[in-house]
């Protein structure tokens, strides 16, 4: 066995205070994590450290297991970090504005092979105009910079402006791009992006610090690729601060297969930091987009949204994700679509989760505790969506991000952020669950609230910090507990700590 690696001295384990707790280490507690990566020991403060152990003082500060993002596209965050946010528009006009100003601040010196001006964050939804390529033609014109492709990514990733420019460049036509053109142009961005390796692993490697500095030790990447195979080549140089679950898509699921993989595998070479993921598949579209899957109309319309597959066609590719060994991560956000998604994992026995599940039906809350089935939940997209929310689905918002009844169910929840759709940090999906609000508008549907504990659980890498788990660990400043919404989102995290190795660490900040 390999000597321990750390001792926590003077930890306060964080406990839930709904929980009732009779357990030894109510005071402060010394943890030690061996050499393999795994909690060695809890014992009372005060005890005689482990021969050959880094030793960290904590000075009572509260431990908890480290957080997980449950749904993240990780290169898709990474680069969307340093890119024009047009976020908080309320129209196509706003946004042309924030583009003008972004061309002026990032000149081009030539428009031969220039870059894209690429942006993202809008909500077109309730804008009073349509977005037009002639709009953002027009900007570029007016800057001195006509001829440089412009691209602008929905918030939720459902749809794609762009204009002439950028139509020439990816082979499609100028303006608004919704569901599969959109992905299409947003895997062409990313193809042409990805040209140069050594840029994207800088950006993805200055992610993965930024996310273990909110607590972050692992994630479920569903980023569109290749994912365990790109993950593999990211450890091997070097980018190892973070556990991912990588998700495979229906279109790299040959060379998945011929690999060998399936769900929980291990993937060779990263030192055990990269597991095999889940399917992803879609069963609708999005709210933002009015593709969700509904079984009552959008206002004004006749449309009940979009199924992105037939009945049949998507419990066959349950079946098959069964028989294969793989777990699904079923995108549903329309009740119409999660109800379809529930039939089909009864009707072929296959496991996973249903990803957003933002309107569900009374009785389908029971059945997705019955069969199983984890609900990836999205808290920030709820204070996001809310007033889209009211309109499209007046009426029924006590049954839209129903994250309390499912709780109460005995649903189990995932919480994720659906990273760059909401920022990568989950202490604002944790608020956000709690709280249901994140400014001066009142709690949103605050009946359907989870408790703090559970908001936690949901997040965390182990059930407890406890002997024998990994050493995924999270010291913070100040305790949760009773934190308001504003608190919570600026959690100070003190030290991160990945199988008993610094990832994060601001004892002395």
């Amino acid at each position: 066995m390999k000597p321990p690696l750390l001792t926590l001295t003077g930890a306060r384990l964080w406990a839930d205070p709904a929980v009732p707790r009779g357990d030894a280490f109510a005071g402060l507690v010394d943890v030690t994590v061996n050499g393999e990566g795994r909690v060695a020991s809890v014992v009372p403060a005060g005890s005689e450290p482990a021969a050959g152990a880094r030793v960290i003082d904590l000075e009572g500060r509260w431990l908890m297991p480290g957080l997980v993002d449950h749904h993240v596209h990780f290169t898709m965050w990474a680069k969307h970090r340093g890119r024009v946010s047009v976020a908080g528009t309320r129209s196509a006009d706003e946004v042309v504005d924030v583009v003008r100003g972004a061309l002026v601040d990032h000149p081009v010196l030539s428009l031969a092979d220039v870059e894209p001006l690429v942006g993202s964050g809008y909500q077109d939804a309730l804008w009073p105009e349509a977005p037009t390529a002639q709009m953002l033609d027009e900007v570029a014109v007016h800057v001195g910079q006509y001829g440089r492709p412009i691209v602008l990514i929905s918030h939720d990733m459902h749809s794609v402006w762009i204009n002439t420019a950028a139509g020439g460049r990816y082979g499609m036509p100028g303006g608004l791009l919704r569901e599969s053109a959109a992905f299409d142009l947003q895997i062409a961005l990313e193809t042409e992006e990805m040209a140069d390796p050594r840029r994207v692993e800088v950006l993805v490697s200055d992610a993965a610090r930024a996310a273990a500095a909110r607590g972050v030790t692992g994630i479920v990447d569903l980023e569109m690729a290749d994912n365990p195979l790109v993950w593999a080549s990211r450890v091997r140089s070097g980018i190892t601060s973070l556990r991912v679950v990588a998700g495979v898509y229906p279109q790299h699921l040959p060379e998945s297969l011929a690999r060998g993989e399936r769900t929980g595998k291990r993937v060779p070479g990263t030192k055990g930091r990269v597991t095999v993921g889940p399917l992803k598949i879609f069963a609708d579209g999005a709210l933002n987009t009015r593709t969700a899957w509904c079984f009552d109309t959008y206002p004004g319309t006749a449309d009940f949204g979009h199924a992105a597959q037939a009945r049949g066609d998507l419990q066959r590719m349950l079946s098959d994700a069964r028989d294969a060994g793989f777990e699904v991560a079923l995108h549903a956000i329309g009740d119409r679509a999660v109800s379809e998604a529930l039939d089909a994992f009864e009707a072929s026995g296959a496991s996973g989760s249903i990803e957003h599940a933002q309107m569900v039906r009374e009785q389908d809350v029971p059945r997705m505790a019955a069969l199983g089935i984890f609900a990836g939940i999205h808290p920030e997209h709820m204070l996001d969506d809310r007033e889209i929310s009211d309109v499209v689905w007046a009426g029924r918002t006590h049954r839209a991000f129903a994250f309390g009844d499912m709780a109460r169910a005995g649903v189990n929840l995932r919480l994720g952020s659906d990273a760059p759709v909401s920022p990568l940090d989950p202490w604002l999906g944790i608020s956000a669950a709690v709280h249901r609000t994140r400014d001066e508008l009142p709690a949103w549907e605050l009946a359907n609230a989870l408790d703090l504990g559970t908001a936690l659980r949901s997040s965390w890498a182990s059930p407890a910090v406890r002997v024998g788990v990994q050493g995924d660990v999270v010291a913070l400043d100040a305790d949760p507990s009773g934190m308001d919404f504003e608190e919570l989102r600026e959690m100070p995290v003190a030290l991160t700590v990945l199988g008993g190795r610094i990832t994060h660490d601001a004892m002395d900040a």
